[in-house]
């Protein structure tokens, strides 16, 4: 069980990453980004999650070095964008970003999407990062089980990590077993469903009997499933509410009713229909 902010899960090559961390998808470069990144570090979260799309690595970076938090103690993650796969376009994107976070070495290195045809060039380009240490695990984002078994039948290391939409509309399980039955950790973005949840009836009833908010349930049934967790929010009170989830743990019929919610709906694209 998880108990803590600073409770982390040990991946497949042994690196530690937190169960709990912030997302900073639409967060705004500047001052936006960096007020919620030491909002965040100074309430206790050590997971800052990050990526070329969002436009804000050189803000979420400048948070890092004013928050006074030793480089070691925090994860950062930062993924590929489409248009940067392949062998050299991925080791050009990964300096480029590794520049805008001002770090030297990030923490985890994820393909954003899978695409269709480059993937595994990409993720030879990854392998390298990691031989060079130059990030310490390297991942996937999006990858259903046939992408992931297309990867690991021609790959040296096996991804330490699959960041996939998940939330009780969205249970993806056939991911979820392949993922733990191949000793990769699952992530969850969009825990929330943008806020989509939070009024259901079944989420608020479980909320009302713990005491705690409809979100606070929603992530600590990602904790309970042995999912990270990476909610987005920009509001001070809202970080730390979020992060307020170690002190309850739901039901086996609580999950149950949650895990029931599931309707295959997603907030964004199916990868296997964002092809590039």
């Amino acid at each position: 069980m998880v108990k803590s902010l600073t409770d982390a899960t040990t991946l497949n090559n042994g690196v530690k990453m937190p169960w709990f961390g912030l997302g900073v998808y639409k967060t705004q470069e500047g001052d936006e980004v960096v007020q919620s990144v030491r909002t965040a570090l100074e309430y206790g979260y050590r997971s800052i999650d990050t990526a070329k799309l969002y436009a804000n690595e050189e803000g979420v970076g400048r948070a890092i070095r004013e928050s006074g938090v030793t480089r070691e103690e925090i994860f950062v993650t930062t993924k590929l964008w489409n248009t940067d796969q392949g062998y050299d376009s991925a080791l050009e994107a990964f300096e480029a970003s590794r520049k805008r976070l001002g770090l030297e070495y990030l923490d985890l290195y994820l393909i954003h999407w899978p695409g269709t045809s480059k993937f595994k060039e990409t993720w030879k380009a990854f392998e390298k990062l990691y031989k060079e240490g130059l990030v310490r695990a390297i991942g996937v984002s999006n990858f259903h089980v046939h992408h992931l078994q297309a990867l690991l039948a021609d790959t040296e290391v096996v991804p330490a990590v699959n960041q996939i939409e998940f939330h009780p509309r969205l249970t993806q399980v056939e991911v979820r077993d392949f993922c733990q039955a191949h000793h990769i950790q699952v992530e969850a973005w969009s825990p929330l469903m943008r806020g989509k949840l939070l009024d259901n009836p079944t989420v608020t009833r479980i909320a009302a009997a713990h005491r705690k908010s409809p979100a606070q349930v929603i992530l600590r049934w990602d904790l309970d499933h042995g999912v990270v967790t990476i909610p987005k929010s920009t509001h001070a009170n809202r970080i730390r509410e979020n992060a307020d989830v170690f002190d309850f743990t739901l039901t086996a019929d609580e999950i149950a009713a949650l895990d029931a919610l599931n309707t295959n709906e997603r907030t964004g694209p199916n990868p296997d229909e964002l092809l590039f």
